[in-house]
């Protein structure tokens, strides 16, 4: 979908990782502030049930991406955006809220930052919707990204926004897990302008993929560990 743009605004494209997320998806696109953004694309990661009608009645372009991972459906989605100027990344399961959009992008339109990421550290973060393992992954990788590259994060929030001239200068490779965290510590290396902002966070619609299993979780955690090592032995 497009809308009409004023001249001058930047073009912001959002994309919307999907595995089977039929229910979720109406809600998250129906919740999105169009007049603020010039697309949004759906990348439909496998899914086996209905999550690309869903996507398409909901006025967005589904990007089809068979390679499963997180990374991957990122990837794949910001290549097919149309000439972005921003670039939003949104979780399909409703977990974020979608006309937080404002304060994800306000820092980027007004020059304040190249990377802003919304942080769920914040008590608009509804009890129990952020599980203990990810609240405790959260911190620890935080933790570590402050020990080893000095620089204070809250959280590794999925919802954020990237100059996509910024994002082009990163050279993103990962392809699952590690996405967000080799982002933000690509970021810190190209001396990107990175602010947080306070974003309300629930429940998700359905179970989560990742932390909602004893697999996801430690397939998850190991591979945001070995990034920040990775990347941190690498910048010694």
């Amino acid at each position: 979908m497009s809308t009409e743009e004023s001249p001058g605004r930047l073009r912001v494209s959002i994309v919307i990782p999907a595995i089977d997320e039929e229910e979720s998806l109406p809600l998250v696109l129906g919740d999105i502030p169009r007049e603020l953004v010039h697309e949004v694309l759906v990348v439909d990661n496998g899914s086996t049930d209905d999550t690309v009608r869903v996507a398409e009645e909901g006025g967005a372009r589904v990007v089809r991406e068979p390679r499963r991972g997180y990374g991957s459906a990122c990837l794949a989605g910001i290549a097919a955006a149309d000439d972005p100027d921003v670039i939003i990344i949104l979780d399909g399961d409703y977990s974020d809220f979608p006309d937080d959009l404002p304060q994800i992008i306000d820092p980027i339109l007004a020059d304040d930052a190249d990377l802003v990421i919304g942080s769920r550290s914040n008590p608009g973060c509804e009890p129990g919707a952020l599980l203990p393992q990810a609240a405790f992954g959260n911190w620890l990788a935080c933790f570590l990204i402050r020990i080893f590259f000095r620089r204070r994060f809250t959280d590794l929030g999925p919802f954020r926004a990237i100059r996509r001239t910024s994002y082009d200068s990163l050279g993103m490779v990962d392809t699952n897990f590690g996405w967000n965290v080799e982002m933000q510590i690509k970021a810190i290396f190209r001396g990107l302008r990175i602010v947080e902002v306070p974003v309300r966070y629930r429940k998700r619609v359905g179970q989560s993929k990742i932390t909602g299993t004893i697999s996801g979780t430690v397939r998850a955690g190991w591979k945001i560990l070995w990034t920040i090592f990775r990347y941190g032995i690498l910048r010694r």
